[in-house]
Formats: C-alpha cells, sequence, structure tokens
C-alpha cells in the first residue's frame, strides 16, 4: 500500500508540471491552451498504475491537481471542475479502448514496447477516442460557463490532446521496454554514432532557420530530417526525436517565432502547429514500424531458409545413406528424385532422359517370370489413386544378371497449390528373404516327412501289437498294462502327427504363393460342412446342425479359403461341451469397405475372457486345461490365411452363447448382385 502512495505522489508530481506548462500556453484570454503535456501524462499515470492497490488514490489526486492549477491559473471555480471531469473521461476512454484493441500493450510503461505498424494504427484510435471524449466535455463547458462558442475551440482540444497522448505515450511505450528488459543498450559504431550527431545538428540547425530567422510560410521541408531519422535510426530514437521536434515548433510559435506565427488567428495557428506536430509524429512513427516489421519478417525469412536448407540437407543425408530405393516421380513420369541405392538396387539401369521408361527397360518381371505389364508398375498404379503396399517383382537386366527380388510400395502424393503431386516409391531387395523362406520351407517339408515315418513305422507296429494282444488272455494283469501302454504310445503318436501336420499346414499359409481366384463361397462351405457331417457319422456322434445364410463369392486361393473354413468349422463343433449337439451358423455380406464379411457363430464353451486377441497367436490353448485336445496353431493358420488375402479376422463372443468368428476376404471380380451386409448370425 505505501509503495502504491508513493508512486501516486510521483505520477502527481508530474502530472502537476505537465499541467502547470498547458495552463501557461492559454491563448487569447480565454481558458484554452495551445499545448496539454499532462493529456499524455495522466494516461501514462493510469497505465502504469492499473494493479496498483490503491487505486482510488489516483483519480483523486488527478481531481485536486486539475483544480488547484485551473483556479490559480485564473480559471473558475465551475469551468475548472468541468475540466476534472474533461480529463478524467479522457483517460477512462483512452485507456479502455487501448486495453480492448492492444491488450500486449497495456501498461504503458510497460511490459511490451511499441513495435507493429498495426499497434501505432490501434494507438492513434485509441489516441482520437480518447481525445474525442476529452472534446467533447472541455470547450462545451467553456461554452456554457462563458458563453463564447466557437467550434475552433473543439478542434484545438482534440488536436493538442491527441498529440500529446500519441507522443508521450509512444515515448513511454518505447522507454517503458527499455526499462523492462533492464536499460539494455546495443552500443552503435563509430559510423552510426556520427550519423546520430548529424541528424541532431541537421535538425536543430533546419528548425532553428525555418522557425527562429527565415519565417518563410513553409515548414514541409523540414519532414526530411524526420524521414531520415525513420529511416535509419533506431525506433525509440525516432520517438524522442519527434517529441523534440514538436517540442521546438510548438515553443517557437508560442513566442511569434516560424511559419505557424504569420497566421493572424490563434486558434487557426494552434491548429496548423498541433496539426504539424502530430503530422511528424505519425510520419515518422509509421515509417520506422513499418522498417522495423519488415526487417523482423525478413530475419524470420533468413532464419526460415537456413532451417529448412538444413532439414534439406539432412533429409537428402539420410535418403542417401539407405539402402532402400527411394524414388519421387512427377504425373508425367519425371523424376522428382530419387537415391543412389534405387539405382543401384535397379542394376545401375536409368532410362537416360529423366522420365520412367517402360518395365523392359529395365528388365521387370513377376516373381515366376512373366513379364510385368507397364500398367502394374507402382508409380503407375499410385498416381491413378491405389497405393501399393509390397508388391514383389524380379528384375534380371545386364546389371543383374542373376536376378534379384525387389518388394516395391508406392504412395500417391496429393497436389496443392504449389505442386502438381506426384507418387513416392519405395523398395528394397528380398531376394535373401525369399531364398532364406524357401529353404526354410523345403527344410520344414524334409524334416516333416522324416518326422511321420517313424511315426508311419510306431503307429503299423502298435497295431500289430495291439492285435497280438486281442489274441491273448484279456484278464492277464501283463496283459492289461502292456494294452494301457500300447494307448498312450498311439494317443502320443497321434498328437505328434496332429503337431507336424499344423506345422506344414502354418508353413503353408505363411510363405506358399496364393493364386487367387473368384471362389463360389456357397458352394465351398457346402463342400466343408458336407465333410464334417460325414465325418461325424462315421465316428458314431451326432452331426452338427449347419445353417446356411446368404453368401457372397470371394477372390482368394481356394486352397486356402477351404483350409480357413475347416479350420474354423472344426474347432465349432470340437470346443462343444459333452452331450449338446453342435449348432452353427455361416452367412456373409458386404461391409463398408466393399469387403465380403463371413461370420461363423457356433454355441460352443465361449472363449475365456481376455483372451480373444491371443487365440490368434502361435501355440495359444485358451481351453489348456480342460481337456480338449489341440496344437496351438489353428486359428494362428486362419489368421495369417485372411491376412495374406488382404482381410482381417476378429473373434467375439455370441450373444446366444458361444463364439463368433468373422472375417473379411476381397469380392470377386465378376461378383453377382450384392447381397444385405450380414449383421450378425447367431445359434
Amino acid at each position: 500500500m505505501t509503495t502504491s502512495l508513493l508512486r501516486t505522489a510521483a505520477w502527481a508530481l508530474v502530472y502537476l508540471l505537465a499541467s502547470v506548462v498547458g495552463r501557461k500556453t492559454i491563448m487569447d484570454g480565454s481558458s484554452l491552451s495551445l499545448v496539454w503535456p499532462a493529456a499524455g501524462v495522466s494516461v501514462l499515470w493510469f497505465a502504469a498504475q492499473r494493479k496498483a492497490r490503491a487505486r482510488w488514490a489516483d483519480p483523486v489526486a488527478l481531481a485536486v491537481i486539475t483544480l488547484v492549477v485551473n483556479l490559480a491559473t485564473g480559471a473558475a471555480l465551475l469551468l475548472a471542475l468541468w475540466f476534472v471531469v474533461a480529463n478524467l473521461a479522457q483517460v477512462a476512454v483512452f485507456t479502455r479502448v487501448l486495453h480492448r484493441l492492444s491488450p500486449h500493450l497495456w501498461g504503458a510503461g510497460g511490459d511490451e514496447q511499441l513495435s507493429r505498424s498495426a499497434d501505432l494504427w490501434r494507438l492513434l484510435l485509441a489516441t482520437c477516442a480518447g481525445a474525442g471524449a476529452g472534446a467533447l466535455v472541455g470547450p462545451t463547458a467553456i461554452w456554457l460557463t462563458t458563453d463564447r462558442f466557437l467550434w475552433t475551440d473543439g478542434v484545438v482540444w482534440f488536436l493538442r490532446n491527441g498529440v500529446s497522448i500519441l507522443l508521450i505515450v509512444a515515448v513511454g511505450l518505447r522507454l517503458g521496454h527499455q526499462r523492462a528488459r533492464g536499460w539494455r543498450w546495443t552500443r552503435p559504431g563509430a559510423a552510426r554514432l556520427a550519423e546520430y550527431t548529424a541528424l541532431v545538428v541537421c535538425s536543430l540547425t533546419a528548425y532553428g532557420v525555418a522557425f527562429g530567422v527565415a519565417h518563410l510560410p513553409l515548414a514541409f521541408p523540414l519532414l526530411a530530417v524526420t524521414v531520415w531519422a525513420a529511416l535509419r535510426l533506431h525506433t525509440t530514437f525516432v520517438v524522442l526525436h519527434d517529441l523534440g521536434l514538436g517540442i521546438i515548433a510548438v515553443l517557437f510559435t508560442l513566442h511569434g517565432n516560424g511559419p505557424f506565427a504569420l497566421i493572424p488567428s490563434h486558434a487557426t495557428r494552434a491548429l496548423i502547429a498541433q496539426a504539424f506536430v502530430g503530422m511528424i509524429a505519425v510520419v515518422g512513427l509509421s515509417i520506422a514500424l513499418g522498417r522495423d516489421e519488415r526487417a523482423e519478417l525478413l530475419g524470420r525469412l533468413t532464419a526460415a531458409g537456413r532451417e529448412t536448407e538444413a532439414q534439406a540437407r539432412l533429409l537428402t543425408t539420410i535418403v542417401n545413406s539407405m539402402n532402400e530405393g527411394v524414388s519421387v516421380v512427377r504425373p508425367d513420369h519425371s523424376w522428382i528424385m530419387r537415391n543412389p541405392a534405387a539405382v543401384a538396387l535397379m542394376g545401375g539401369v536409368t532410362s537416360g532422359d529423366g522420365t520412367v521408361a517402360r518395365p523392359g527397360h529395365y528388365g521387370l518381371f513377376h516373381p515366376d517370370g512373366t513379364p510385368l505389364p507397364p500398367g502394374e508398375m507402382a508409380h503407375i498404379q499410385a498416381l491413378s489413386g491405389h497405393d501399393v503396399r509390397n508388391q514383389e517383382v524380379l528384375i534380371r537386366n545386364a546389371g543383374v544378371p542373376e536376378g534379384r527380388i525387389l518388394r516395391v510400395s508406392a504412395t500417391r502424393l496429393p497436389p496443392d497449390e504449389t505442386d502438381e503431386g506426384g507418387a513416392v516409391v519405395v523398395f528394397h531387395d528380398v531376394t535373401a528373404e525369399r531364398r532364406h523362406r524357401d529353404e526354410l520351407s523345403a527344410f520344414a517339408g524334409v524334416v516333416a516327412h522324416d518326422l511321420l515315418n517313424p511315426l508311419t513305422t510306431i503307429d503299423g507296429w502298435a497295431e500289430n501289437l495291439g492285435e497280438t494282444l486281442h489274441t491273448m488272455p484279456a484278464d492277464d494283469p501283463a496283459v492289461r498294462d502292456a494294452g494301457d501302454s500300447l494307448v498312450r504310445i498311439t494317443r502320443a503318436s497321434a498328437r505328434m502327427r496332429h503337431l507336424i501336420n499344423d506345422l506344414l499346414a502354418y508353413t503353408t499359409a505363411r510363405n506358399a504363393a496364393i493364386a487367387p481366384v473368384d471362389v463360389g463361397l456357397r458352394e465351398l462351405v457346402t463342400e466343408v460342412t458336407d465333410a464334417r457331417t460325414d465325418l461325424a457319422a462315421a465316428a458314431g456322434t451326432p452331426p452338427p446342425e449347419f445353417t446356411l445364410g446368404p453368401f457372397d463369392d470371394v477372390r482368394a486361393d481356394p486352397v486356402l479359403l477351404r483350409q480357413l473354413l475347416d479350420n474354423l468349422v472344426g474347432n465349432a463343433v470340437k470346443y462343444t461341451a459333452p452331450g449338446t449337439t453342435p449348432r452353427i451358423a455361416i452367412a456373409s455380406g458386404l461391409d463398408g469397405d466393399g469387403l465380403v464379411r463371413v461370420e461363423l457363430a457356433d454355441n460352443g464353451i465361449g472363449i475365456p475372457p481376455g483372451q480373444h486377441d491371443a487365440i490368434f497367436t502361435n501355440f495359444h490353448r485358451a481351453h489348456r486345461s480342460s481337456g480338449y485336445a489341440g496344437t496351438g496353431l489353428g486359428l494362428a493358420i486362419c489368421k495369417r490365411i485372411v491376412e495374406r488375402h488382404g482381410g482381417t479376422i476378429r473373434a467375439e463372443d455370441n450373444p446366444g452363447g458361444g463364439s463368433r468368428f468373422t472375417f473379411t476376404l476381397p469380392p470377386a471380380s465378376a461378383r453377382a448382385p450384392a447381397t444385405k451386409a450380414v449383421t450378425g448370425v447367431s445359434q
């Protein structure tokens, strides 16, 4: 509180001095002053004290000082009271408007400096609003108390207060920012210091001649020094320079010297003098702030350019160091860029004219050796709007006589206002990966074959041993023990055979080349369900009950699709509670992405909570302790088959009890009219 009151006292002293100075410039024996620096001081005062704890003291102090100064300099009591109202209205309107338009400038002693042209125009608007409010009250009070009405009184009031606010607030904003920074100044060099000195000398000389010697009615040539300062020197100096020149012009005019003193009417003289001071302030500030903005923008552009250049160099270094080939192609099939790896992977073969040549020029083939048509090149598909993912092509040319398998992906770059777009093509060598995969598949086949042979021998001898045991006395304990051991051997052999078959199936589903064709889904589902019914009849168990809904034809590998359906149906039959007849519903329809969605619902024992995703991983068994046999690879095989066809598979609980599996497949290329989308099947 004490600090706030001390600050109020300090501002009050400054305002008192400014008010006395203003009252010393009263014209024609009236109560209207030529200049009123107290207007600008009062605005800075209230702005600086905006967060003070004792803000009530500021308007009280301003009112008392305004009243005392006006009474002491000959103003009537009623007129002095009106001047109090005029000054308070002026401060209130200015501070409110400036706070609304430029809150970052609020606190004109301040937190932010006047640094942009937009800030200057907002300051001018707030100045006009504040000075206009004062001009509505002050001259009206003079008219009411003295019976003297001159429109020039209102204009002079508006101009003198407006110029005072503009200049003093601009100085306060610039110096206040320097104070907030700790008065850190950059020492100018010798040449710039000489320019400052030369400008001050030239300004004083020009104004001394124009106002003190020549008495010529010409003031506009004096703008030259204002423009010089605004174009070349620091903006804070420009503001102080404008303020100093304004003071010189007003002082000479008050003493009857200079081009404005030749005007016989005191009111008109005051108007012209104030207009001149306001003009040099606006011209100097607008040029200086525009120059600062331009310099700041150029600095930002330069920094952004350097940053962009550095990022481009970094990106180029990264792309050029990659082992994967990267190329960008325009819609007219010309190269935008390609890294060294792209040329190397193509065997060093290039078109020579900056465009992408036909497949035969590079020696591009399908992995099976058939020529690659131009329309199947990755960049052409991407430019037509079809992204390419993991397309495998064989390249064989003079640079790669032994051949090389490349895996290619391509994505379209959409055009914008500044670029026509294109396609990004990324490819890498998978020859070693393919060779390793083929070798691993062959090895798995050999191992599986070699493991199945001993199992066949074990099964044969077990069968012979079983027949021999049947000829022996059944009540012999040794025979019974041998029979039990034989059963365990047979079960272990069967488990081993199932595991080997599942491993072979998983390898096939994972690595074997697929040959998709249009497949009638209804016919294939019927074959699988009929086979399961026959198998149940042969085993003497209750046959499953199947409900078949509408079906769409799909495009898939028939062998893998049959394996997928058989695995899912087999699981549905196997994981049914004892004594329960399996009921399975199968149907298909179209989903929102244009794929065929197949749903299979059962009335089985269901999937334990939290395992709906885990059941598709390798060797995961959801019911390991429930007595259901299995290797944990069946659903992993299903997932791999679906993914190789570009679809997805998921499991969820069937609302009718049991489980529901849903997977998607591409539709047939010549599909019949679409059926309704499947919304759910259940039993």
